[in-house]
């Protein structure tokens, strides 16, 4: 599986974004003809070589109306707040819903067309919930339309050329401490739009008072990513560098990104250890809670008998969720338990491939799990399908997993 990984040691925004992946591979009239589809007018594409703590990277400018644009992190990437020196431009709007019609109505190609109106629509939300206002009433001024048009479908058609199925990421650091002054006057560091994009996601506060990540970044990233990952699982084809406009001090202004095959041995994901220790409730509640905990999205749920304080007999209840479940489990354990806090610790697991498929034996069809090791399939009498099958020919349940495994 083809997968991108981008480190954002120093942030990301859409031009970075764009030049990494020139800088990877992607020839720039390859990016220039795909934009074209969109019928888009009034800008031209460049890209440059610089070099940023010695390090070669891709610089990528936009010039707008005869105006040489250049994207600046220290601007608000997401060009509905952008400042225009001439004043009749503040007039003229591009509303998201003529841009994801734009989108739809181009030759691009599905995938392309899907990734650009995930990103702009998670964009779009984010500002409709800070400005209180609705989605379909979010306006880009036109010279900004143009450049998140550039960016965000230009991401999407880097994407495919890679033939990219997912996205990971490193944490994502984002500039704190200064200020970015945009169309609706001054704004804090990060920005608002940022901030919301992001709300769930892996992220990094650093000290450095410059805007880092972008909204356009963060919409890349929220919009398309599959989460964290481990760079020993990546067998890198092709790395790229994209400049950021600005020189920073405390780290080269880049955007990394790794091309490459993920090393499917194991599934990889993030998930969450919630435990509480109960000492002071009816034993034959635990049963129902354990229950309550699977059927609701809970991966593994348990209990351990242990001595607490004052040789307190009591029980350490243990629930595994994904991050988007916690909520689910808390609500079930401080509802169905005594217990008035828990403790709750971010866990990585790795697992080997899991399916299942039907195979005929003596009993008639019957499912089993496959797991795959090594690239090798192994089939496994599934429990469920035993005892059903134990219960229906009144055979002891050691002997149809016995007749099943031979015939496996």
């Amino acid at each position: 599986m083809n997968i991108a990984y981008f480190d954002t040691f120093a942030g990301i925004s859409g031009d970075m974004t764009l030049g990494a992946f020139i800088h990877a591979g992607v020839p720039l009239e390859h990016l220039q003809q795909e934009l074209a589809k969109l019928g888009v007018q009034g800008y031209s594409l460049h890209s440059r070589i610089i070099e940023r703590s010695a390090i070669s990277a891709v610089k990528i400018d936009v010039e707008t109306e005869n105006e040489h644009h250049s994207h600046n992190e220290e601007a608000n990437e997401h060009h509905h707040h952008k400042e225009h020196s001439h004043s009749h431009r503040e007039h003229s709007h591009r509303s998201l819903t003529d841009i994801l019609s734009l989108i739809k109505a181009s030759k691009l190609p599905a995938r392309v067309q899907n990734r650009a109106e995930k990103i702009f629509t998670v964009i779009g939300e984010a500002e409709a919930k800070i400005h209180n206002t609705t989605i379909e009433k979010i306006h880009f001024h036109e010279v900004g339309a143009v450049d998140s048009i550039v960016d965000i479908v230009g991401a999407s058609i880097c994407f495919e050329y890679f033939g990219i199925e997912k996205l990971y990421s490193s944490p994502i650091r984002i500039g704190s401490g200064g200020f970015v002054n945009t169309q609706h006057g001054t704004m804090p560091i990060p920005t608002p739009a940022t901030v919301e994009i992001l709300q769930g996601y892996p992220t990094v506060l650093t000290d450095i008072p410059h805007e880092l990540t972008t909204p356009t970044g963060a919409g890349i990233i929220k919009a398309l990513s599959s989460g964290t990952l481990s760079l020993e699982m990546l067998n890198v084809k092709s790395i790229g560098y994209g400049a950021g406009t600005k020189e920073l001090t405390q780290v080269p202004n880049l955007l990394r990104v790794f091309i490459g095959e993920l090393h499917q041995a194991y599934e990889h994901d993030e998930l969450v250890s919630v435990e509480t220790n109960i000492d002071d409730m009816n034993p034959e509640v635990y049963p129902f809670v354990i229950e309550q905990l699977l059927a609701n999205g809970a991966h593994d749920a348990y209990l351990i008998p242990v001595i607490m304080k004052k040789g307190r007999p009591g029980i350490v209840l243990s629930a595994l969720v994904n991050r988007g479940k916690l909520d689910n489990a808390l609500k079930i354990i401080f509802t169905q338990t005594t217990t008035l806090g828990v403790r709750i610790q971010p866990v990585e697991r790795r697992k080997l491939q899991r399916g299942s498929k039907t195979i005929t034996t003596r009993f008639g069809e019957v499912k089993v799990k496959t797991v795959i090791t090594d690239g090798t399939e192994r089939l496994v009498p599934e429990f469920e399908e035993c005892k059903r099958i134990a219960v229906e020919k009144n055979i002891p349940l050691k002997d149809v997993y016995r007749q099943i495994e031979s015939e496996l």
